[in-house]
């Protein structure tokens, strides 16, 4: 639990609303965030580096609903996108295309044209024909794209090997050894301006060594191109910086800031963060309702309404969230597997847990606001959950629940 997450005479909070009031009302499964939470974040980032000119691009994969774009947009965020439909939504939301970097290994044709008419801030290139797509799109539309090379400079993030993206066995970025010659290549290019370097190692770490191992490459690589005469306006440093799911011990922003910062004493290049996850992780829970107690001959199941469909991360991850009752009981606790509704042994949101509970009672998954909805599926055709934001006293819808007839709305039978 949090500041944003808390017991109030035993009914758990967001805010100053009790979520067994937003579940009544709204439904479950439902993902539920707190704009102070969202806010908070945002702002220990901006306090951290306002040393230096600086821009915070929030990783959309992370969450990507429209009003937390909004919420970050309204801050002064940037944005860090993957594809050209979170490009679309930054829009919607009120982002602005010349704070967005977009990222990705595989960037279609379709989605460099809509980057560049949209006028983003930089490519972050992955791979050298990416570089030879972007230059000759780019040309066909008579303009030049801003871009910096992803490299991947080799170094252990120390995390999930599923979320670990910086090693040489990685699909990301160019490989260190190259990039060198990579630049070169570009400064050549007729449609190509160079403006910085990325890189990005991994996410939810835990450990500042991994970072600033990253960041130490990549500053002697970028003096390597101020020697061969190519100055670099911007240095990407990425994200990856994890939150407490369980015991897991963190930095704090402003500790992971201070590092940085002072691996860059002395640079004059502006310094970029994607920071995704450790801004909307802890701002948000799923929230679920118990269906059926079924004691088996080993272990009891709490059989729940959310699903792996709901929130991939344990069965993708085997990944540890908090499970916590709406309602404090004085009963005395047994031990649960929280499982879903879905046909697969790998839907469940958490084995072993203590629980005070009977059928009917809903719970709340902590630490859910990133990769959970963002990830969600309609597999078993099941709608995906409702969204509702707390502001305060105010309770917010900000996605509608799916209905099963929009899953199908757009297949045809045929005779």
């Amino acid at each position: 639990m949090n500041d944003y997450f808390h017991y109030r005479q035993d009914q758990l909070c967001a805010e100053n609303v009790a979520l067994n009031d937003i579940a009544q009302n709204f439904g479950t499964p439902c993902y539920v965030y707190s704009r102070a939470a969202l806010t908070d974040g945002y702002r220990q980032f901006a306090e951290a580096f306002k040393s230096r000119e600086h821009l915070i691009c929030y990783a959309v994969k992370a969450n990507s609903n429209l009003a937390i774009l909004n919420v970050f947009a309204r801050l002064g965020a940037g944005f860090d996108i993957v594809s050209g439909g979170e490009l679309s939504r930054v829009l919607a939301a009120g982002g602005a295309a010349n704070k967005v970097v977009f990222s990705g290994v595989g960037k279609s044709e379709a989605e460099m044209r809509q980057a560049l008419e949209a006028g983003i801030l930089c490519f972050n290139v992955e791979s050298a024909p990416e570089l030879d797509r972007l230059n000759a799109v780019a040309g066909s539309m008579g303009k030049v794209a801003p871009i910096s090379l992803r490299v991947n400079p080799d170094v252990d993030a120390k995390t999930h090997p599923y979320i670990s993206t910086g090693l040489k066995q990685n699909k990301y970025g160019v490989a260190y050894t190259e990039a060198l010659a990579l630049y070169l290549k570009a400064a050549a290019m007729p449609h190509l301006r160079i403006t910085g370097m990325d890189c990005h190692i991994g996410s939810q770490l835990t450990q500042v060594s991994p970072f600033i191992a990253a960041a130490e490459k990549i500053l002697a690589l970028a003096d390597q191109l101020a020697a061969a005469g190519i100055k670099l306006e911007h240095l990407d440093l990425g994200g990856g910086l994890g939150i407490c799911y369980d015991d897991e011990t963190p930095p704090s922003i402003a500790e992971y800031a201070q590092a940085v910062l002072g691996a860059l004493q002395g640079r004059a290049e502006k310094l970029i963060v994607e920071p995704g996850r450790v801004l909307v992780g802890n701002a948000g829970v799923l929230l679920t309702r118990i269906e059926y107690l079924k004691h088996g001959e080993e272990k009891n199941f709490a059989i729940v309404d959310a699903a792996m469909n709901d929130l991939m991360r344990p069965a993708l991850y085997d990944a540890w969230h908090a499970i916590l009752p709406l309602q404090k009981s004085v009963a005395a606790t047994q031990s649960f597997s929280v499982v879903g509704p879905i046909c697969e042994t790998g839907d469940f949101i958490g084995h072993e847990r203590e629980l005070a509970v009977a059928a009917g009672d809903a719970l709340a998954v902590m630490s859910a606001g990133a990769y959970g909805m963002s990830m969600s599926s309609n597999y078993n055709t099941r709608p995906r959950a409702a969204e509702v934001m707390v502001d305060g006293d105010a309770v917010h819808l900000i996605r509608e629940r799916e209905k099963v007839a929009q899953l199908y709305a757009a297949e045809k039978i045929i005779g």
